[in-house]
């Protein structure tokens, strides 16, 4: 590290929380890098401007041992996490091999946290393994770089003297509450170079019972940083609290993005179905209405057309003619009236024959009985 860079005078101050994100995120396409001289951030937007890219990448070069490169998550961690999770905490059998199957897949990582989101009872045990096993990994990365620090979160001092903790981390000399808020965070630094900080053990005694978890958002200070290179200040990586498993995901920087996708999705799939059922029942009622303003219409043609020939015979002749009206309307029968019609109908019965039919027979019970 180069001379002009001032030293911190107490653990760096860091987010668990902004350092999950960029563990998560951290690919191929999206590099992070941690400054060890005050603990930002920096998040290499390849989006940006090619300048500005240059820049930065120039100013790393000088600066070699300044800034960290957040290790990338690879497709075995990736799937190391995922099985991780379904051998220890998942004791359904049915749900279990689900997952399995999910996991074996293509875009595992993304199924994985939808089938999660869609079973609750599954989804608190993710997020609390989620944030243990990963919180594990950034302790031991941080210890790697000989990165003295404490998270924020753990902290349990006042807003107030986190915020002078920040403004005074370079000045030798400070006040009272400083100096004894450093001694705090020195003694708090040395927990996380333990042994149980990367083997947590779990706690003896009886388990607590079970209340409804209040999830209570930590009061934490603003960014406070005074040596950021004018080249990378545009690059700052500065996400707001989350504390969702969400963050699991490669594709989304936010849980409200992943849930918004997974309702589109879904959403989607449904839509396409009931637009096909709507399509069906609106050709029916487009059918039932032709019927009823066709019916209605040929019934009052007969009933005009009636009435115009009963008004007709009426004027002739003087009296209804309704019934042979009706008579007219319904196919006639065939009658056979004269001498020459009934002979031909007795040869053509001659000529059929007599019908033969088959004899019943009886079993001896039935002629006894």
């Amino acid at each position: 590290m180069k001379e002009e860079f001032p030293r911190a005078k107490n653990p760096l101050i860091l987010r668990y929380h902004r350092m999950l994100e960029a563990f998560s995120k951290s690919d191929d396409e999206r590099d992070f890098y941690l400054d060890k001289v005050e603990g930002f951030i920096l998040y290499m937007d390849f989006d940006k401007n090619e300048e500005d890219l240059v820049a930065a990448e120039n100013v790393f070069k000088a600066y070699p041992d300044r800034y960290c490169l957040v290790p990338k998550l690879s497709y075995y961690e990736t799937k190391k996490f995922m099985e991780g999770f379904v051998n220890e905490k998942v004791y359904d059998i049915d749900t279990k091999e689900k997952l399995l199957d999910v996991i074996s897949g293509k875009e595992a990582r993304e199924n994985f946290l939808e089938y999660i989101y869609d079973h609750l009872n599954e989804l608190d045990k993710w997020q609390l393994y989620y944030h243990e096993r990963s919180r594990v990994r950034i302790i031991e990365w941080l210890r790697s770089c000989n990165v003295v620090f404490v998270f924020e979160e753990d902290l349990e001092l006042p807003k107030n003297v986190v915020e002078k903790l920040k403004e005074h981390i370079f000045d030798a000399k400070v006040s009272k509450d400083v100096a004894q808020a450093r001694e705090m965070l020195e003694v708090k630094a040395k927990t996380y170079y333990s042994s149980e900080a990367l083997n947590p053990r779990p706690k003896r005694g009886r388990p607590p019972k079970q209340q409804a978890k209040v999830e209570v958002e930590p009061e934490l200070t603003n960014d406070l940083y005074t040596t950021v290179p004018p080249a990378l200040r545009q690059f700052l990586f500065a996400p707001e609290f989350g504390t969702s498993g969400a963050s699991f995901s490669s594709k989304f920087d936010s849980e409200e993005q992943f849930l918004a996708n997974m309702r589109g999705g879904s959403k989607d799939k449904v839509d396409t179905k009931l637009e096909i059922l709507s399509q069906r029942l609106e050709s029916l009622r487009h059918l039932s209405a032709k019927v009823k303003d066709v019916a209605p219409s040929v019934d009052k043609k007969i009933i005009n057309a009636l009435a115009a020939k009963t008004i007709e015979d009426e004027s002739q002749h003087g009296e209804p003619k309704l019934s042979q009206i009706a008579q007219d309307l319904f196919p006639k029968k065939k009658f056979r009236t004269t001498p020459q019609d009934v002979k031909e109908l007795m040869e053509e019965k001659k000529r059929r024959g007599v019908k033969k039919v088959t004899r019943i027979q009886y079993k001896k019970s039935d002629k006894k009985e």
